[in-house]
């Protein structure tokens, strides 16, 4: 698909519009009058290449800016600078995930989807000219510095980011490992702006992890979609199940904060779960664009019931994970409405070390549905909350009254423990509500499914 973008945009770019450049200002060129009478006529101000049409008076009113630049801004600017400046403003009016990747800029995003780089460790994107956090990576300096997804940044140590495209302001997030960067952020309902420190690192992702939640029950955390992220998945599930001998009873499986990454492996991720049909697919303005993604025969888990975390920062290959198994009926998704992404950025690589990232199509769940700027619905919300109990200490038991009845079985007391109890680590219910809700919609499925009666095949009838 690259070549067939580069053979399209190239000439367009670097001969159309820079001869049109030249020529424009003065007249259109005697070819651009004359025409077969059997053809279509273009409309006036407009010239035919082989591309289609070329929109003439736009082009001279942006040579005639051009020049004026030239002549009166009060700096020498060259030539270069402008056009580059030209590029990034077209792709940057478009959409905000559409960019011109200048050389650092696309080795940035090469090394990235392989989960090691430099900076903060921050996912942003821009919003009425400030950059907003969608979501801190975990484990990373901006995550430990406490920055939360939804942020909005107005300062890069001194310098106001209103004015500055993305590129220009991830620029300055970036920098020498161990030296600070002052973030000043707004918060929603923070009434005056914070000033967080921040060191940069050089950003090492460890994308899946996984833990027990209980005794039968596994979690596993996706902190972005990397190339090998399906596979290192089917590994953590593999190390749940060898823990607990085999016999899972319910997965969680984590995508809050979640931005996103490579689409084949949301399709990965998904696949594991599900034995047939569409995962996701994709409809954009050219036939390459149009793709399916559809799942291969085998359940990883077996039917295990499973529950997907998703808030805010959920985003992209987030989504399409969690609407996917929403469609199937194969996971049931809590925790708050995510991010919205719904399209599709592809890098086409240009010349000297250049690209662009340009949105190419939309993806749509299985059941049709296009979350552009809409979300995923969770199944059940359950709004990030912390949970105090109550102390029930004094409280009078039958084992507290003299000469109470012993009981026959023993005269132990309770002795199951519960998530985050051993060793006197903090419960579950006090660290994170929305986790410790999934764990136990995960044990109440089970107590259902155990307490449902099997049907039974019907009774022959006595044939006469």
């Amino acid at each position: 698909m690259g070549s067939r973008f580069s053979s399209l945009w190239r000439p367009f770019l670097f001969n159309g519009l820079l001869v049109s450049l030249l020529a424009l200002p003065l007249h259109a060129t005697a070819a651009d009058e004359e025409f077969d009478a059997d053809q279509d006529q273009p409309e006036a101000g407009q010239a035919v290449n082989n591309q289609g049409l070329l929109p003439l008076n736009e082009l001279r009113t942006f040579a005639d800016v051009f020049d004026r630049i030239k002549q009166a801004y009060v700096e020498d600017v060259d030539d270069k600078t402008l056009l580059e400046n030209a590029i990034k403003g077209m792709l940057t009016e478009l959409d905000p995930h559409s960019a011109y990747l200048e050389p650092e800029a696309y080795q940035d995003l090469q090394i990235s989807t392989t989960g090691e780089f430099g900076g903060l460790g921050i996912e942003v994107g821009m919003e009425d000219g400030f950059v907003k956090v969608i979501t801190p990576i975990d484990d990373t300096p901006a995550q430990k510095a406490g920055v939360m997804a939804g942020d909005l940044i107005i300062k890069l140590d001194d310098t106001p980011v209103k004015g500055l495209s993305l590129s220009d302001a991830v620029k300055l997030m970036r920098g020498k490992p161990g030296s600070v960067l002052k973030l000043t952020i707004m918060r929603q309902g923070v009434d005056k702006p914070l000033v967080i420190p921040v060191t940069r690192a050089v950003i090492q992702v460890q994308s899946v992890k996984q833990r027990m939640l209980d005794k039968h029950y596994g979690y596993i955390r996706l902190s972005q979609f990397q190339v090998h992220t399906g596979a290192d998945m089917i590994k953590a599930m593999g190390k749940l199940k060898k823990e607990n001998g085999g016999d899972l009873k319910g997965l969680v499986l984590d995508l809050r904060n979640n931005p996103g990454g490579v689409l084949q492996a949301a399709v990965d991720v998904t696949d594991a779960f599900i034995n047939e049909g569409l995962v996701v697919y994709t409809k954009g303005r050219l036939p390459d664009t149009d793709m399916q993604f559809s799942a291969t025969p085998g359940d990883y888990l077996n039917g295990v019931p499973i529950v997907v975390l998703i808030n805010g920062g959920s985003a992209s290959a987030s989504e399409i994970v969690a609407g996917a198994l929403q469609d199937h009926q194969r996971a049931v998704i809590m925790g708050t409405t995510s991010f919205g992404k719904g399209s599709v950025q592809t890098v086409l690589p240009l010349h000297n070390n250049r690209a662009l990232k340009l949105t190419t199509a939309r993806y749509y769940t299985p059941g049709g549905r296009s979350i552009q700027a809409e979300g995923i619905v969770p199944d059940i919300t359950v709004e990030d909350a912390r949970l105090t109990t109550v102390e029930e200490n004094d409280r009078v038991k039958e084992a507290d009254l003299s000469g109470h009845l012993a009981n026959p079985n023993g005269d132990s007391k309770d002795g199951s423990k519960k998530a985050g109890d051993a060793k006197g680590e903090p419960k579950l219910s006090e660290t994170d509500y929305q986790l410790y809700e999934a764990l136990n919609l995960l044990k109440a499925l089970n107590v259902l499914a155990r307490n449902t009666p099997k049907p039974t095949a019907p009774a022959a009838t006595k044939q006469e």
